[in-house]
This record gives structure tokens, sequence and C-alpha cells, in this order.
């Protein structure tokens, strides 16, 4: 096993020899194997360990345990205990899930600070046949098929190719001491009710079942490959960048017949997981969205936004008549002129003696209506905004000027009738957007 371990590692970890390590050590089976294994290399490393405090005095013994070897080994060794169940009372998560986000952070917490280069973790090809187990049990796409990668980030797992039994006979041969995490005899969870029950069973029925099954997720990995290169040639095709947005154009997606395949692609990373609701979306009705953690997913019209959930700024802003700038939420400048100059969709010229201050900036509401520049009567902006074919995302961010609560201008696309200048007018304010 030495001997297949070391030329893994430089067929598939070959920036180890010029790296520095940090092994996660639990001191069960794996990871001391995992221990022995580095410690027979050139590479220069040290040890990790979590004291999640969930099993009592068994965790610090587990703790006792990787410290005693460290100091017998000269080895360096880092060590952290963690208040798991307040942890997940705060956060609202489960055991499994609190103690592999505490993990994972305090990893990367050692590797900024101690200038580590990667954490190695002692998963194993039983461990990616759970893996594979479990995803495919809840139902998943064919990324979660592909089981555990071997380097992920900064995370690398140099042991997926050897099986637990492997691993066991290597620890015997060579006399091992390792701790025995009782909890791992439980059936109080998913993945040890299929390592006790559903694993034996394949084992039985094929006892060559592990190296088959390695065998399909390279197969699996491979056509993996295949659909990320599709789904990147396709997304150039179909998909703007446009500043914080990403815009699926809905004609050219629905030309294509996998479309929700490039779809589940291209929406995964980005935390969604309402797949059917995503798809019924594309023929839904604008104004319709969808939320991830982090990101929202609206139809307007014929195209799909994938924009990042934004907290709610303040909806009004005043203007003081002394006041000649704004600059948040947008920048305007006011200043008194002489005469009328060029007017566009981002300068106005108002008649200020039909202001009254504070003027009023803010979103529109429903219901609210104007006197179109250049029009008889009114219009409710709702109407404006339909007329003018402006998107959901342009009336979003529109803002209104008012006065007095009376619109003085659309900012950026009308003024309004009621405030232009007129024969009359003895002072004309000018206001431009920035």
């Amino acid at each position: 096993m030495l001997s297949k371990f070391q030329n893994h590692l430089s067929a598939q970890f070959p920036f180890l020899q010029k790296a520095k390590l940090l092994i996660a050590v639990s001191g069960g089976l794996d990871s001391m194997v995992l221990l022995d294994l580095i410690s027979k290399t050139n590479i220069e490393f040290a040890v990790a360990h979590c004291n999640f405090q969930l099993r009592g005095v068994e965790s610090d013994e587990d703790e006792n345990f990787v410290k005693s070897y460290c100091e017998a080994n000269s080895i360096q060794g880092f060590f952290q205990k963690f208040d798991t169940q307040q942890f997940v009372e705060d956060e609202k998560l489960s055991i499994q899930v609190a103690a592999r986000k505490l993990r994972y952070e305090w990893f990367y917490e050692l590797l900024a600070k101690e200038n580590f280069d990667f954490v190695a973790t002692a998963h194993h090809l039983d461990d990616q046949l759970e893996t594979f187990l479990i995803h495919f049990s809840r139902g998943t796409g064919l990324d979660g098929l592909t089981g555990i990668p071997s380097l992920n980030d900064k995370i690398i797992r140099p042991l997926l190719i050897f099986s637990r039994d492997e691993i066991e006979t290597f620890a015997n041969e060579n006399q091992l001491k390792w701790r025995e995490d009782s909890s791992n005899a439980s059936d109080k969870y998913l993945r040890n009710k299929i390592r006790h029950h559903v694993v034996p069973l394949l084992k039985e029925l094929n006892p060559s079942f592990l190296d088959s099954f390695e065998n399909t997720i390279q197969n699996l990995k491979q056509a993996q490959s295949l659909v990320d290169d599709a789904s990147r040639i396709v997304y150039r095709k179909v998909v703007q960048d446009v500043a914080n947005q990403k815009k699926i154009n809905l004609n050219d997606l629905l030309q294509l017949p996998n479309y929700q395949s490039y779809l589940y692609q291209w929406l995964k990373p980005f935390g969604f997981s309402a797949w059917q609701d995503i798809y019924d979306l594309v023929n839904a009705q604008s104004g319709k969205q969808i939320f991830s953690e982090h990101f929202r997913l609206l139809k307007d019209r014929e195209t799909l936004i994938i924009e990042p959930k934004t907290d709610r700024i303040s909806d009004e802003y005043f203007i003081k008549k002394s006041q000649f700038e704004l600059n948040f939420p947008l920048k305007l400048k006011l200043s008194y002129v002489s005469e009328i100059g060029k007017s566009d969709t981002k300068t106005i010229f108002v008649d200020a003696e039909a202001l009254k201050f504070p003027l009023q900036l803010r979103k529109w509401l429903e219901g609210d209506y104007f006197y179109p520049f250049g029009m008889n009567g009114k219009k409710k902006v709702s109407k404006f905004f339909k007329d003018e074919k402006i998107s959901l995302i342009e009336k979003r961010n529109t803002w209104l000027l008012c006065s007095d609560n009376q619109i003085v201008w659309l900012v950026g696309k009308r003024m309004d009738e009621r405030f232009k200048i007129t024969e009359n007018t003895q002072t004309i304010l000018k206001i431009q957007l920035e």
C-alpha cells in the first residue's frame, strides 16, 4: 500500500513535494493511516485535530491520543475545541452539517494564519461509495454522482483509491494504533445505515463491487467533463453577463432540445434547488421570481435574469432648497440658469417657482400618475412603463423626483408637463442626472 500511495501522490499531487500540508487527524483508523503514510514521504506537514465535544470523555480521550502521538513523534499539532451543540442551536443546523462547517472554517483559518498550502483528509473509497448512495437515494444530477473530489480548492483526499479493508490491513501489518468512535456503530445517521446494511449486501452480491464502482466513478467523471464543456460553449451563445446580472435569452434557450439540463448546470452554482419551479418559470408570466439563499431568478419577458439579492435601501430622500447636489442613491446636480439649454433624458429645465421644497426622491408606487411632457392629460406611471416597454429591472430601479407629492420627473425618462418652462417663468432650475 505504501508504494501505491507514493506513486499516487507523484501522479496526482506532484505539487505536494514543495507544499506545506496540514493533515486532519481525528485519531480514528483512516486518519492515523494517512498520517503514517504521509510521515514516510518528504512532505512537510503538521496535524490538526477537532474536538467537537459531542461524546463527552470519549472526545477528550481522542484529543489526548492525537496529542500524545504528535509529542512522541515530534509533530507540530493544532488542537481546537468546539461547542458544537450550541452552534447547532444557534445556526439551526444538523449536527453533521454544523461539525463540517466548524471543521472546514477552522482549517481555512489555519491555512491562512500558519501559511499551509493544503489540508489532507482521510476519505477513502468506501466513503466515496457511501456518499454516492446518499446522493442517489435523495435524488441528484450527474455531478452528485461523481463522488468526492480528490482535489477541491485547498482540500486534498489522497486515500480515495483505497478501500477500508486495505486501510485496516495496512494498519494491522504496521501495528498502528487508533481510536474507535463509538458513534460509528449507531444506525442513527443515514451514512451509518448505508455502511452497515447496504454496502455489505452489495459486496456480497459482487465481491469485486468496489473495483466496479471505482470504474463507474471514473466514467461518470468523464461524462461530467463532457457536460461541463458543452455547458460552457452554449453559455457563451445564450447568456449575457451585464454588470452583476446574468441574462438568459429564452428564445435562444428554447431552441435547445435539452434546455432544462443547461439551466441546471448554470443555476446550480447559485444555490438554486427548486428545479421544477425553475423549469416552469421559463413559460411563466413576467415578474415571477424564485430565490436561493443569495440570488434571485426573475422572469422578465423573453429573459431570465440572475442577480444577487440586495438589502432594501431607504425608498425616500429629500433635497432642500439650499442644496445643489445629491450623491446618493442617484447623483443629481441642481443649478439656477438664465436660459434653457439642451434637454435630454438626463437633463431637464423646470420652473423653479412651481416647485415646493424640500423635493422628494422616491421609488414609484402602484397608482402613481403624472402628466408626461409634450402630452395632454395624465397617465399612470405603470402605463407609461408598459407603453415604453421598460423592463421589470428598470421599473424597480426607476426613481421619481417629486414636489409636494406631484411628480416632477421620472428620473432619466420623462419630466412632467406641469413644471415646464413657460413665457411666465421667471426662475429656471436645471436638474442633471450624472
